[in-house]
């Protein structure tokens, strides 16, 4: 005699369902084939007890269990609900109703209780797309993929209860779990830009990156408010979109994190490892190939606070991620993908003591150390970092609240008309145009307008954003007027860059012309981008 149920597995964030076929026949023995890990193979001493617990019987027959593809190697606990399922199905001790149209998780506690299982989310939607009736998952488990429209989730606490959806479903609507229904408005975590004195042109580059996904760093003496800004970017940052919202809660949700969310998420993640996290930490791998911080950061940020301090074996690391916006992990028993579409955010000190370019003078620091510490960071990463910030000590009556007349809000030009970097050789951060400490609330509107445009945009396309444009969007969507493209040769034969910065200019260009409202892209916008390369340009000494 045959029994068939459905279970699942996850390879990165897509699910593999696994039929769970379960044959009693003439002999003697319990056997578990199918590539199963030794977690798996345990399972059927779970399942054995927690039957025994409820008052079922074990045949004693020759029991086969066999987890189909059997290529697919099975991990984890999550089979073990649909074996037990299965054995009281073939042994004829229970009458389960519509098993195979269900998709089938959970672990089993010995006194037969269900605990949480990870990957539900991915699971939830490969049963919906196979066509599967519903789920039934652990309870803690379950909410994570109530969100999925056209399935029935239920979620169980007990074998108990497993049983009663499968014989008596019409009477197990209390065990149904539906989405939260009409949600409060959205509040935004992370400090507010009103804290922050003075750094009106950091603020402007926050606020640039912040509409158009773009990648920023910040570059200053100790106490300039680098790690404060960097921690009132979610409060201007929009909610995500629902596309977006099952995309990285799907990462979260293989990596196990998803009971804490309790259903889909809705501001996007930030993401903040100390410079001393591993390789596999960040990137991913491991024994389980799980996600690594670049993926948990999947349409959020991923912000490294003194980048230098990062090895540069994992600054390099990222390079790949940062340009293709997802990561592949190849190791000799698996080869995985995962998204990796982050905002990367970093910050760190300009010298080794920190205070090179400080109007006090008090830096003790060579050119060469200056130099050197500086090329901690790689051309080919800082080439992928679209706004470049230098953030300088504020005076006291800056830090009184007094703003400076006169001021424009933009990088002052030389007779070029590019960005000048002043007497120290940074960019200064004095000025602007905007009110001074100006709260989240009005530059998260700003944000989100410039958002919506953005979407509107990409409708048909696989983006959301201008920082995720590929040559191909950038030729479409950033044409170019004959005084753009005359100040944009000025500005490439005066600063050097290389083409990847030139894409990268045209898409800061493009979110700046978002933001102001305008159709096309302008000179003025043009140069505005190219005032936040001042790495690029090699002009620090000057």
């Amino acid at each position: 005699m045959l029994n068939k149920c459905y279970c699942a597995t996850c390879i990165g964030v897509e699910a593999v369902v696994v039929t769970v076929e379960i044959d009693l026949s003439t002999g003697i023995g319990i056997h578990l084939v199918g590539l199963p890990d030794s977690a798996v193979r345990e399972s059927l001493l779970r399942v054995i007890t927690a039957l025994t617990s409820y008052g079922f019987r074990i045949p004693g027959r020759k029991l086969v269990v066999n987890l189909a593809p059997a290529d697919i190697r099975k991990e984890g606990s999550a089979y073990d609900l649909a074996i037990a399922l299965g054995l009281l199905a073939v042994s004829e001790q229970v009458s389960l109703v519509d098993c195979d149209r269900f998709v089938i998780m959970g672990e089993l506690a010995l006194d037969g209780r269900i605990r949480p299982v990870t990957g539900v989310l991915p699971v939830a939607l490969q049963a919906r797309a196979d066509g599967f009736l519903g789920c039934i998952f652990p309870a803690d488990s379950a909410r994570e993929a109530s969100e999925v429209e056209g399935l029935a989730v239920y979620g169980v606490s007990t074998l108990g209860q497993a049983i009663e959806v499968l014989t008596r479903r019409e009477e197990c609507s209390h065990l149904r779990v539906r989405p939260a229904g009409q949600e409060a408005a959205f509040q935004p975590s992370g400090n507010d830009f009103r804290q922050v004195r003075g750094q009106h042109v950091a603020k402007r580059g926050m606020e640039i990156a912040a509409a158009g996904g773009h990648n920023l760093i910040l570059v200053g003496s100790p106490g300039s408010g680098k790690s404060l800004m960097a921690s009132c970017l979610p409060s201007i940052l929009p909610p995500m979109s629902r596309d977006e919202a099952i995309e990285t809660g799907k990462v979260y949700s293989v990596a196990g994190r998803g009971v804490r969310i309790g259903g889909l998420m809705r501001e996007r993640p930030f993401r903040a490892p100390h410079h001393s996290a591993s390789l596999v930490s960040l990137i991913g791998g491991g024994p389980q190939a799980g996600p690594g911080e670049v993926s948990l950061a999947h349409n959020g940020v991923l912000y490294l606070d003194e980048m230098a301090q990062f090895p540069r074996s994992l600054l390099d690391a990222l390079r790949q991620p940062m340009e293709d916006g997802r990561v592949t992990i190849s190791r000799a028993r698996y080869k995985v993908d995962y998204p990796a579409d982050f905002m990367l955010i970093a910050s760190m000190n300009p010298c080794p003591c920190g205070y090179f370019g400080d109007e006090a003078g008090r830096c003790s620091c060579s050119r060469g150390a200056v130099e050197g510490y500086l090329s901690r960071i790689s051309g080919p990463l800082m080439d992928r970092i679209d706004l470049q910030v230098a953030v300088r000590s504020l005076s006291a009556v800056e830090l009184l609240g007094i703003s400076s007349p006169g001021s424009s809000g933009l990088p002052s030009s030389d007779s070029s008309g590019l960005p000048s970097s002043g007497s120290s050789g940074l960019p200064s951060s004095e000025g602007s145009g905007l009110p001074q400490e100006e709260p989240s609330a009005a530059i998260a509107a700003r944000v989100a307008r410039a958002r919506a445009v953005q979407t509107a945009r990409f409708a048909d396309e696989a983006i959301h954003t201008n920082a995720a444009m590929n040559a191909r969007l950038i030729e479409r969507f950033c044409p170019l007027s004959d005084d753009c493209r005359r100040t944009l040769r000025n500005i490439l034969d005066r600063m050097g860059l290389s083409a990847r910065a030139y894409t990268r200019i045209l898409k800061v260009a493009r979110t700046i012309a978002d933001l102001a409202g305008a159709p096309g892209i302008q000179p003025a916008h043009l140069l505005e981008a190219a005032g936040f390369r001042f790495l690029d340009r090699r002009r620090i000494f000057d």
